[in-house]
Parts: C-alpha cells; structure tokens; sequence
C-alpha cells in the first residue's frame, strides 16, 4: 500500500509518497507560495527533477491536484493510477488532550483538530486547510491525522502539570505537552532494533536536535517527560528560541523597553537561542566555523546549547531510575560531531562513554559509544515522513 504524506503549511504543502512496507521513498516534493504566484517541485528517483515550477495554485486544492498529476504523469510519474494510493497520511501538529494515537479523519476529529486552535493558532488552521483540500480531491480515500503531541499523551501529572493554579489547567489545558513526538517514536523504535532488545524493556533518552530541538524521556517504549512545553518555545536553547529561562525576565524587559507581550514573544521565538546568544546565526555550522576562528560569543552558544541538553539527559536518567541509551537525530544530532561530543563529555559517570572515531559518522544509523560503555550513544537519522505513513498504513488496513 503506498501512502501520500502531507504536511500543510499555510502557503506550503510537503509531500512524499512511501511504501510504509519497505520504506521506499516514491517521490517528494513541496507546493510553495500557495495563493500567490504557485512554484512546485518534485522529485522522483530515475525521473526528471522539477524545481520551483510556476504552477497555478490560488488554493490548496489545486496544490493538492498538481502533486497527484505529477504522481501519475505517464513520463515522470511512479505509479500508474490513483488507485495505487491507498491513504493520506496527515501531519497535524496539536491534538491537545484528545488524541493519544494517529486516527481516522472523521467529521468528529477535524472539530477536535479545531478545537486545538488557540493551543497551535500558526499550524493547525494550516494543516486543516490541507486535509479538506485532499478530502475535496481524493474523495473516498482514507485520510489519517498523526499527531506531533500524541506520542507525549502517556506523560504521568507529575510531568505535564505546572505548579500554577488549577483552575488554569481545568479551565484553559495549560500543561506540557511535548511535541517533535513523530520523531521521537520513530528513533526509539530503531533504537530498540539495533539493540537487539524488546522496546519494553528499554529506558531512552532521544535528542532531537535542530533548529528546534526538544528531548525526551522515553520508559518502556512510552514517553514520560519531554523538554517542550506548553509551547515549542520551552526546554534547551535552540536556532533562533530562547529555551527555558526566568519568565520574570519578561516583565523587566518588557518594563525597560516599552515592549509588549507580542514583541516579547518575537524576542524569544526569533531573536533568541544560539543566534542570540552567538551574535553570529542559527546554524551550528556557522558557530563550528566562527568558534574555530576565535570567536567567543559563538563558542559560548556551543557550550550553551550542549550543556542545557547534557542537563536534560542527566535529569531524565534520574527520572526513570537509570538508561540504557542516548539517541541523536535530526539536522543537529545528526550531523554535527562537536557538538554531540561536547554533550557526552561529562556523561562518563552514567556509564556512557563516546567512541571518537566513530562518533566521526555523519546522516546514517551508527553505534557512536565505546565498546565497553555501558549506556549506549546511538546516531539515528530520523524519518517522521515514514513513521506518519507507517501509522496511516496501519489504520488503514
């Protein structure tokens, strides 16, 4: 069964087709400037490569339509018909408290999803606008929501409560509740296949790190704490976010400055994190580069970043009585390692020793710890894309 995943922006649309059964990527694309003046590309092993073609899109629905013409185009397309589709695999990004698991898309979820929208007003509005404008052109073809908080769903009170007043919990669902929670399935199940052990019987800790970055506890195959909060903007410093820090802070500069809260805010989500912090950018490469050079500023964001995530991984090995292993992933995890050394040096007290020479590898499954270490270093590039479609796939059937 070859699954079609979106993931709706409010003027973009991501794509891929996959072969949940045997991970093959089929083609990838992305609808941009959606309403605008419309640019698609698409890209399919062994055809030609369209890139940023002026294509009309004055709304989603015709995005959606030019992707499956692209699909089935009788010179580039990967499969002969759109009977060869058997699902739509959705991205939504908040499911509040009412989903624990990818669902069906029925009348019922799509009001749930809006019901999430003061939770996620930038995404979900976004990702529902991609779901009714496949619906409108797939009609009948089953549609799956896969949620970026559900994975965090199985947190114990203790974790996604914050010591406020109740009233602000019953009232408004303010709590923590987690998100990249794709990614982080995704990674512990590889992370418990290249062990060689049941997924039960295995204490994790998964760093997502990237331009957002967020880690997670994850006990028994089920997430028990995460660095995220109520929003994306909480945990260890990231590309252009401040992290966790003193919300006291706020009011002082907010005082000084004559700022309000949406200035504030824009501080935080985009002027803040290692570029903030750095003076130079977002992109570690750059602070790797800048830092070899002498700079100061952008070595202290380096050492910033690493020891707020060396702090979460030390915090959630106490939460769950012990790990077995630490995994690295996306953009940052992935590829970067100075910084996923910088991480693990200190970490020698926990049993976890780093293997330089193979932390050397870069983009590809890799044990990265020592042989006798006894508290694995895993490298594992995430896929979100193949776990959405692995979970449609499964509720399909």
């Amino acid at each position: 069964m070859n699954i079609l995943v979106i993931n709706a922006g409010s003027s973009s649309l991501k794509y891929q087709l996959l072969d949940p059964d045997t991970g093959t990527l089929l083609a990838k694309g992305l609808c941009e400037r959606i309403g605008i003046d419309g640019k698609f590309t698409y890209k399919a092993s062994g055809k030609e490569t369209l890139d940023a073609v002026d294509t009309a899109m004055p709304t989603h629905s015709e995005a959606i339509q030019a992707v499956l013409d692209a699909l089935v185009d009788p010179k580039n397309g990967v499969i002969g018909s759109m009977a060869e589709i058997g699902a739509v695999g959705h991205r939504v990004v908040h499911g509040g408290e009412a989903f624990n698991k990818s669902v069906l898309i029925t009348d019922e979820v799509l009001k749930a999803i809006e019901d999430c929208i003061p939770l996620a007003p930038l995404h979900n509005p976004a990702n529902l606008t991609g779901i009714r404008a496949c619906q409108k052109v797939m009609p009948g073809v089953p549609m799956v929501a896969v949620f970026d908080t559900a994975f965090h769903q199985t947190m114990p009170p203790k974790a996604y409560m914050y010591a406020l007043p109740y009233a602000y919990y019953e009232a408004d669902k303010v709590r923590r509740y987690g998100f990249h929670g794709t990614s982080h399935k995704y990674v512990a199940g590889r992370a418990a296949a290249m062990l060689g052990k049941p997924i039960e019987e295995l204490k994790l800790i998964s760093c997502h790190l990237g331009n957002g970055s967020s880690v997670t506890a994850i006990d028994g195959g089920k997430s028990v704490d995460t660095s995220m909060g109520f929003t994306p903007l909480a945990g260890v410093p990231m590309g252009t976010r401040s992290g966790d820090l003193d919300a006291g802070i706020l009011q002082y500069l907010m005082n000084k400055y004559n700022m309000t809260i949406d200035e504030m805010l824009n501080v935080l989500n985009k002027k803040s994190g290692v570029e903030g912090l750095s003076c130079v950018s977002s992109d570690f490469r750059d602070l790797e580069s800048a830092a070899g050079k002498g700079d100061s500023k952008a070595a202290l964001a380096q050492e910033k970043f690493a020891y707020e995530v060396r702090k979460y991984v030390g915090a959630y090995a106490a939460a769950m009585g012990g790990v077995d292993a630490v995994i690295f992933t996306a953009g940052v995890g992935e590829n970067d390692k100075v910084v996923r050394a910088m991480i693990c040096s200190g970490l020698e007290y926990m049993g976890l020793k780093l293997d330089d020479e193979a932390n050397g590898v870069r983009g590809k499954e890799a044990v990265i710890s020592a042989a006798d270490s006894k508290v694995k270093a895993l490298l594992i590039p995430t896929n979100e894309e193949l776990m959405i479609a692995m979970d449609t796939a499964a509720i399909a059937k």
